[in-house]
């Protein structure tokens, strides 16, 4: 099983906070089957800027922990993009970590509230140069939450969207988990990543979400979520289902 967003590199965001503490998380995400991880810390978000250089050193030194004390994970770079307006600078000028070696996918986080308006046209400037956005936590955006139609027009266009593995099972309230399942049903989501901090209050989930991704969606819809994570990392072409719009209910009140 692979991860591609954890927060597993020692004091350097709001993840790991020690070497020991990334240690325990590579031990529970053995503990449910995760193989490779890729470490993405914070970059930009308004209190941590992680750039690329600082990613690919901290995860060799921890590799070469896991490596000495004989756990069997491996950890890839990576990185959790805030969308800023300077992006494409940024990228010219190499402070960002793809997913891939062939720099083609990219993580991309929105602030908590809001999408920014000129996401639109960045992601058609990303495009053009060959990269393709990865939405992290949609499921937790209140701008997406209130309206789905944001998402689904940024997916039409060609970016891909990861719904975090806590948000499906649950570990962050009932409306934001139903929201998961609706836009797993759309085709809105393509992928399962624990966005995993620590092993207490944010952990990996990444088993207990596949078991319920296959009870109610079938063991197709795992083997294609499981299948975009690797091709992602290999920077494989990916050929998404066609999403569709959530209907909303509509209830109908006294008043």
């Amino acid at each position: 099983m692979i991860d591609l967003h954890c927060h597993i590199l020692p004091g350097i965001d709001d993840g790991a906070k020690t070497l020991e503490d990334s240690i325990a998380m590579a031990r529970l995400a053995v503990a449910e089957g995760i193989t490779h991880v890729l470490a993405t810390p914070h970059y930009k978000n308004g209190r941590w800027t992680n750039e690329k250089e600082a990613i690919v050193q901290a995860v060799k030194l921890v590799q070469k922990e896991l490596d000495d004390r004989g756990i069997p994970l491996t950890l890839f770079a990576g990185q959790e993009v805030r969308i800023v307006g300077e992006l494409m600078q940024d990228i010219a000028e190499g402070r960002i970590q793809f997913i891939d070696e062939d720099n083609q996918y990219l993580m991309i986080e929105f602030p908590t509230a809001t999408v920014p308006a000129y996401t639109d046209s960045l992601f058609f400037n990303l495009q053009k140069t060959g990269v393709t956005p990865i939405i992290v936590h949609p499921e937790r955006n209140h701008a997406l939450l209130k309206d789905p139609d944001i998402l689904l027009n940024l997916i039409q266009k060609g970016a891909l969207a990861q719904v975090t593995a806590g948000s499906y099972v649950g570990t962050f309230g009932k409306k934001i988990q139903q929201f998961s399942k609706e836009l797993i049903a759309a085709n809105l989501v393509h992928l399962i990543a624990s966005d995993a901090h620590n092993v207490a209050t944010r952990s990996f989930h990444m088993k207990d979400a596949y078991q319920k991704l296959e009870k109610e969606f079938g063991k197709e819809r795992v083997m294609n979520f499981k299948q975009v994570t690797k091709d992602l990392i290999n920077g494989e072409q990916i050929s998404p289902a066609l999403p569709t719009e959530i209907k909303k209910a509509k209830f109908l009140g006294i008043f």
